[in-house]
């Protein structure tokens, strides 16, 4: 039986038929305007975040994204700083103003993970992890929920709804490639996904073409295809050299490559009657908690 926005008690349209707006320190998330999340995939050292920061923000980026604990697919491969990575994403927001989103994998984190960051990140591996949805909507932090690399619209709007039903309103949902047949790509980009979830629910709809690529040279194109598609926002992976990248850095853009593909995405917006949200620095003059 084919979806309808009734289908979900609260994540659906049937319950609220306008957009959901989330404000994140001044970024606005939903609606009209594109906001733009970019960052490491991981925190490495205190001279990589505070350059990616930079680079990002003087390029345009709303949000800045890094990863402290990383879920890898081998045990053996980086798997962040942890607390020390919680700190050093703390300093860059202190540094730069851009709000931080960060991934938090199990309930015993959250507190901690809530305490360093703005948007609590539950990522494609957890997004059914029951107990710690229903940990992250009891911080009533807002949540950026990625959708499983194997899980259907309905699983992924279902488990939105475990968020929402420990009365936290502030939860966007996040397209990142599925898993199919193709080798050529680390996932597909499920476009048709990102129209429908437009349709079906009020919760602001994010892409994320750098996991849905795992390639650097299709992440600008994917970006736009996004948007076009009716995206609210996008998460880029950046970081300030990519080929030494400890983690995901074949999917990375570089500073100056992420500032070329705001170029275009800006462009693009505007096109669609749906510009970019404005710059931090051009709506507050200090970051306050």
């Amino acid at each position: 039986m084919a979806l309808n926005s009734h289908s979900f008690r609260l994540a659906g349209r049937g319950s609220k038929p306008g957009d959901t707006v989330i404000d994140v320190g001044g970024v606005r998330i939903g609606g009209a305007m594109v906001v733009l999340m970019a960052g490491p995939c991981a925190v490495e050292n205190e001279k990589q975040i505070i350059a990616a920061a930079r680079g990002v923000r003087d390029a345009g980026a709303h949000i800045l994204r890094g990863g402290a604990f990383k879920p890898r697919t081998s045990p053996y491969t980086f798997r962040g700083l942890g607390k020390e990575g919680l700190k050093l994403l703390a300093l860059a927001r202190k540094e730069t103003g851009l709000p931080v989103v960060t991934e938090v994998m199990t309930p015993h984190d959250v507190g901690i993970v809530a305490e360093h960051s703005d948007i609590l990140q539950v990522g494609s591996r957890n997004m059914q992890n029951f107990h710690l949805l229903e940990e992250v909507g009891r911080s009533r932090k807002p949540v950026l929920l990625k959708r499983g690399f194997a899980a259907t619209i309905e699983e992924w709007l279902f488990a939105a709804e475990y968020i929402l039903a420990q009365d936290n309103p502030n939860v966007m949902i996040c397209e990142r490639g599925i898993r199919t047949f193709e080798t050529q790509t680390r996932n597909t980009l499920d476009l048709t996904a990102v129209a429908l979830v437009r349709q079906l629910t009020h919760l602001p709809v994010i892409a994320d073409p750098s996991h849905a690529s795992g390639r650097r040279d299709l992440v600008p194109a994917l970006a736009l295809a996004s948007i076009a598609a009716g995206a609210q926002g996008l998460l880029i992976e950046v970081h300030p050299d990519p080929d030494s990248a400890l983690s995901d850095g074949h999917q990375s853009l570089s500073c100056e490559g992420f500032a070329a593909a705001v170029g275009q995405i800006e462009r693009l917006a505007a096109c669609l009657g749906r510009p970019l949200h404005p710059r931090l620095a051009e709506t507050q003059t200090s970051w306050t908690r």
